[in-house]
């Protein structure tokens, strides 16, 4: 398909990079049905970023002859018989009113009707604002027939996030598959282990049984009767049971297995102590060792998350892996984030964004719910207060980052920083720092909503 160049004073410009196809008219019919068809107008308005409708009403609103565009065959007609020449200056008109900048010239522009039911050209190569002549007949057909609003930032973050969301599903459900198969594989082999291990528990209660027998009181009067006693004097013994907590505790080792019985010897332990008395001195003390320990052991466990984190990091896993590793450790959502933020990035201050850039496929396995970015946020704070000054001072950076790469958006950013302010820190560095982003998100939001 042949080529031209969009605009008549870009004609002779051999560099010029906005082309559109030739026009190709065609006559049809005769006499008082004679129209101009023009066979190519679907790929000229493409090339235009206009509806061919446009152009085929233009034609007939210049021609004073009646014009038709059919969605759904993509022909366009114009009544009465024109030569090529005549109608492509008539794009040509209609290209330096309804395409180019007024400013630079430039096609890449979008028609915008105000509310004021005004149209306006918008340039997106230099921002100008172009004003379109109201009195020109095509204009009350645009505003009858305005064109399909180009979907706004946020839907395009929705619709990459919801394309993420499907790769992620699917990539889940082939290592769904892979775990399905090896455990397959694994019952196949161990089917012949599994019978052996059925009968070693059958042969293990069966001794037991027997053990209990021996030593219950009728057990032994049973064995006595089927048996003729060699010494008769045994029927003046007293057979007694041993009540005690140590005989107990005795028989419960020697009954059951060691998981049940310290299972069993910690609720008699519970019991035992619930029964004694404490005076208010000891509960005090009690209370404050306990108190340490449960901070003790807080900071114990996010040091083991880390390096749980750190050493599972090693192995180079993807973002799906690294998410059902996260989701099988122990501990909240909070502390886990936590960890994993600690995990990737500590020890950097200088160069902190630049770094999460780099690692946001970690970070993206873990914000795919709304929830989640509110704990990214909590946890993004709690490294910056612990971390050195330099940290402190990109939190910002960190922050646009994360937002340009869709895995924080507007509303958790600002309410985060509502709650950070309410909650009494308004001097910290931190909300110093991130002041700056939060007006221009702000900003930009406000001037979003205007256009």
């Amino acid at each position: 398909m042949a080529l031209q160049n969009i605009g008549a004073g870009n004609r002779d410009d051999a560099f010029y990079r906005y082309k559109m196809p030739k026009m190709i008219t065609k006559i049809e019919g005769r006499g008082n049905g004679i129209k101009t068809n023009v066979v190519n107008m679907v790929d000229i308005a493409k090339a235009l970023a206009r509806p061919a409708s446009y152009t085929t009403k233009y034609f007939g609103c210049e021609l004073g002859a009646q014009s038709k565009f059919d969605e759904r065959t993509g022909t366009s007609h114009v009544n009465g018989a024109h030569d090529t020449p005549k109608l492509a200056g008539l794009l040509e008109n209609f290209i330096k009113k309804y395409v180019q900048c007024y400013g630079c010239g430039n096609p890449e522009t979008e028609i915008v009707i105000t509310k004021t039911q005004m149209i306006t050209l918008k340039c997106a190569a230099c921002g100008f604002v172009s004003d379109v002549d109201m009195r020109d007949k095509l204009t009350t057909f645009i505003l009858k027939n305005p064109p399909e609003q180009k979907k706004t930032s946020k839907d395009k973050k929705a619709m990459r996030r919801a394309e993420k969301e499907r790769l992620k599903e699917g990539e889940a459900a082939d290592e769904e598959q892979k775990k399905l198969k090896k455990e397959a594989v694994k019952k196949k082999g161990s089917s012949v282990s599994s019978k052996d291990v059925a009968s070693k528990v059958a042969s293990t209660k069966k001794t037991t049984s027997v053990s209990d027998e021996d030593r219950s009181p009728t057990g032994s009067q049973a064995d006595e009767n089927e048996t003729e006693p060699a010494d008769e004097s045994d029927d003046d013994v007293q057979w007694q049971t041993d009540t005690s907590l140590e005989a107990a505790q005795q028989r419960i080792k020697e009954q059951l297995s060691a998981v049940t019985a310290g299972m069993v010897m910690l609720s008699m332990d519970e019991e035992k102590a619930k029964s004694t008395k404490k005076s208010p001195k000891h509960e005090e003390k009690s209370e404050l060792k306990g108190a340490q320990n449960g901070t003790k052991s807080g900071n114990n466990n996010q040091e083991r998350l880390v390096d749980e984190i750190k050493e599972y990091l090693k192995k180079g896993p993807s973002a799906v892996k690294l998410k059902n590793f996260l989701g099988s450790l122990s501990g909240t959502s909070q502390e886990i984030i936590d960890a994993l933020f600690e995990a990737l990035f500590m020890g950097i201050g200088k160069g902190l964004a630049k770094e999460v850039t780099k690692k946001k496929t970690y970070l993206a396995a873990v914000t795919q719910e709304d929830r989640s970015q509110s704990i990214l946020l909590h946890a993004i704070e709690s490294f910056c207060g612990k971390s050195n000054p330099e940290a402190v001072k990109e939190v910002g950076l960190v922050l646009k980052a994360l937002y340009d790469n869709d895995l924080l958006e507007e509303e958790f950013i600002l309410e985060w920083y509502k709650q950070g302010l309410a909650g009494g820190n308004k001097n910290s560095q931190i909300w110093k720092n991130v002041k700056p982003f939060i007006e221009w998100l702000q900003s930009a939001e406000s001037e979003s909503e205007e256009e």
